[in-house]
């Protein structure tokens, strides 16, 4: 049975603080002052990810806008990002020093697979909490060994198992080729798409083609996968790379069944670099409301984010899902920060992001809600699929989850 959902409604009320706080007592951990709440993250805001640097941009836009109503229990957010250019060394740099010389509460919302990798270890043996990571890599939500490190997106593992369901119900005699980034997204995403496939991947995956993140171009891979006979692609990479394996489809003359992951489902940002035609017909998974789908015209919660894009963020593209997110993640650091009251050490922020039950987003799918526990720190587990028809992502199909049950 699904869990109780925290309307919107009872959300916004508790996050002005008027339910109150529960401590009667002060507790402080670093970065916290009766007036402020300092938080840190590194942000690809240059190197090969920077296209994903409206994420932080919205976040830190976010909070701009809570701390003009007031920010949360009474204290402003400082949230401090530095660029770490989606280098590894540069993330345990930047973060050494956010919590070394800075001395924030917490890192919350760090971007990337492999730099959040790199930070892991040290932020756990620090008790340190890496709240909301944004990758949707399994090792983020092991609490025996990591327990100071909490999920937000949904795991690359589940996404391609579900991707992979699809493909044996709708194309059971697919040849699948895998266009994969090199490090723990493509492993991840090639891990859930055999597991989906069961005893057929052997036979139906013909080709996987692996890049880095760091190579100029991707021409090679793809020529490889059409050469493999492949009629079926999974596109398991980052934005600029899969802007890159669309258009170099297309220009091939090739026309395969494309799934994009949700790491590149950007439209301004993927679809609209590769070219409408080459990206017309692609298939994604979500767990976002698109904002220039006009099923959502009258939305409360899109036209909330429409008015905070067009108040704080001048010039960016609302209908990005890179931003999207950012505003998502940063509505849930809120709430999480907003149940500490004033107890606010790492301890209780780690114990209140991991009991998180039944909330509803505004910007999520109607039906997706979070749900966190000490023993499952997977924040969201379901999305659903959609097809691109030239101007938006079309959803169809019901909501599909991580176990058999939802499947």
């Amino acid at each position: 049975m699904r869990k109780p959902i925290v309307t919107l409604a009872v959300w916004a009320f508790a996050l002005t603080g008027a339910l109150g706080t529960a401590n009667a007592q002060k507790a402080y951990g670093p970065g916290v002052s009766d007036t402020e709440i300092l938080l840190g993250a590194n942000a690809p805001y240059s190197g090969p990810a920077s296209i994903y640097a409206s994420f932080p941009k919205t976040m830190l836009a976010y909070f701009t806008m809570l701390n003009e109503t007031g920010g949360i229990n009474g204290r402003h957010i400082n949230f401090v990002t530095r660029d770490d250019a989606y280098s590894p060394p540069k993330t345990v740099e930047v973060t050494r020093a956010l919590v070394e010389n800075d001395k924030v509460l917490a890192i919350m919302a760090p971007f990337g697979t492999p730099t959040n990798a790199a930070i892991q270890k040290y932020l756990n043996s620090n008790g340190v909490p890496q709240l909301l990571v944004q990758s949707g890599g399994t090792r983020w939500n092991d609490p025996k060994q990591f327990p100071w490190t909490t999920p937000y997106s949904p795991t690359y593992v589940n996404e391609s198992r579900i991707i992979a369901r699809y493909v044996l119900r709708e194309k059971p005699d697919a040849k699948i080729g895998v266009l994969l980034q090199a490090d723990d997204i493509g492993k991840d995403f090639v891990l859930g798409l055999k597991e989906g496939l069961g005893a057929k991947a052997d036979t139906m995956i013909v080709k996987e083609a692996m890049y880095q993140s760091t190579e100029p171009t991707i021409d090679s891979q793809i020529v490889n996968l059409k050469a493999s006979g492949a009629d079926t692609i999974l596109i398991a990479a980052q934005n600029k790379f899969a802007s890159m394996a669309i258009r170099k489809i297309h220009e091939l003359g090739w026309k395969p069944l494309i799934f994009l992951g949700s790491t590149a489902n950007s439209i301004a940002g993927v679809l609209v670099p590769a070219g409408i035609e080459a990206s017309t017909g692609i298939l994604t998974t979500t767990s976002y409301k698109t904002p220039n789908d006009p099923a959502w015209a009258n939305d409360k919660g899109m036209t909330d984010y429409l008015a905070f894009a067009a108040k704080y963020m001048p010039g960016m593209d609302p209908n990005d899902v890179i931003a999207v997110t950012g505003y998502t993640t940063a509505q849930l650091g809120a709430i999480i920060l907003q149940r500490c009251g004033d107890n606010l050490t790492r301890e209780n922020v780690l114990k209140q992001a991991t009991n998180l039950s039944g909330i509803a987003l505004p910007m999520l799918l109607p039906g997706i809600t979070i749900q966190t526990t000490p023993q499952d720190y997977a924040a969201i587990t379901e999305r659903r699929f959609a097809r691109f028809d030239g101007k938006t992502w079309v959803l169809f199909g019901d909501i599909v989850g991580a176990g058999p049950a939802k499947d």
